[in-house]
């Protein structure tokens, strides 16, 4: 390749074509290919570079802790899950189609942050938006956002991704504020957008937190709306444990 055409691929962004040119033209002359086949097989791999390239923006965007995947969940050791159902909505999509609200309840290490991450993932991967944020992060960007009046603009930002998962929601406590705030984002989102939640209490004691009975009404009559609820109470906990002691037990004399 001369320098013009390298210059030229290098403004144009082709950087997969500027990386392969010269492999391009050796297989193109091994297998005498056509002019088509070759253009052919250039546009088709410069499509698919960039489709995977943006898929891997799109997840870093979503500053998601740990990426977990479907086909990496323990199903065989959660009997209580309904695999089917749970497959049936990740296939179809319908939570994102729907703008659904995913409920998962549950306690701690069952592996309900590790389902909704895939349900998450796997938006992203169908070139939807998503992001995921705790809980608490989320009460403080919004808390924070009123400081310098940026709330409206902070709120629009939120409601606008396609896929949201808030996690552990239930751990913090809200103050009237906080919770007006998050109540604000629920209902801007309400059957435009999909929100994952995952939080280890059930709706009759969302009261605890919230800390007003109307707010707590207001909130969960969006979210039972367009629902659908994973109740992983019973399921028992899946997370490694790697326990070494540093003393032994001392001996019965």
């Amino acid at each position: 390749m001369n320098r013009e055409i390298d210059s030229y691929l290098k403004y144009l962004g082709l950087t997969n074509l500027r990386e392969r040119w010269d492999t391009y033209l050796k297989d193109a002359a091994i297998k005498k290919s056509s002019c088509q086949h070759l253009l052919t097989t250039v546009i088709t791999d410069e499509y698919r570079y960039v489709l995977e390239r943006r898929r891997t923006s799109r997840l870093k965007a979503a500053f998601i802790p740990d990426v977990l995947v479907m086909e990496t969940f323990p199903f065989e050791r959660q009997g209580r899950l309904k695999k089917k159902t749970v497959m049936e909505l990740y296939d179809s999509l319908r939570y994102i189609t729907e703008s659904q609200v995913l409920l998962l309840i549950g306690p701690t290490g069952c592996g309900k942050t590790g389902l909704a991450t895939a349900y998450l993932v796997h938006a992203i991967n169908n070139e939807y938006h998503g992001r995921f944020i705790d809980f608490k992060d989320l009460l403080r960007l919004l808390y924070a956002s009123l400081a310098d009046r940026s709330d409206k603009k902070v709120l629009k930002r939120l409601a606008s991704i396609d896929c949201l998962l808030i996690d552990e929601v239930g751990y913090t406590s809200l103050d009237k504020i906080q919770a007006g705030l998050f109540f604000d984002l629920m209902k801007m989102r309400h059957k435009k957008r999909c929100t994952i939640i995952t939080s280890q209490l059930g709706f009759d004691e969302w009261g605890s937190f919230i800390n007003d009975r109307h707010l707590t009404a207001a909130i969960l009559d969006r979210i039972t709306e367009n629902c659908t609820v994973f109740n992983m109470s019973k399921c028992i906990s899946i997370r490694k444990k790697r326990i070494e002691y540093a003393a032994e037990k001392a001996k019965a004399e």
